[in-house]
């Protein structure tokens, strides 16, 4: 059975538009491998998080702000489809050494 992503945000915070974001990324990047992504507006400020099933897959508070989304697709990746290729997704930033 595919999984399905809860985006649970903070509406007070105004970040409906990240989850929007976020969801649309999942939804475009796991086309065959998720049911659903559900947006679920949080009774307590702050909050965003991100689970899969039961397994909480990112926490706001815990990570210390919003990783790019290339993370996050790693993160959801590794619970939702182990194994998949993410692409260029998959290879670490290069910085230039001076």
């Amino acid at each position: 059975m595919k999984p399905t992503i809860i985006i649970e945000y903070c509406p007070k915070c105004g970040w409906l538009l990240r989850a929007a974001y976020m969801a649309q990324e999942f939804l475009t990047t796991f086309t065959e491998d998720l049911k659903a992504v559900t947006l679920q507006p949080s009774e307590i400020n702050g909050n965003f998080h991100i689970t899969i099933g039961d397994k909480k897959v990112f926490d706001r508070k815990d990570y210390g702000g919003f990783p790019e989304i290339k993370e996050l697709k790693q993160l959801v990746r590794d619970v939702a489809a182990p194994g998949k290729n993410l692409g260029h997704t998959d290879t670490r930033t290069h910085h230039r050494e001076e």
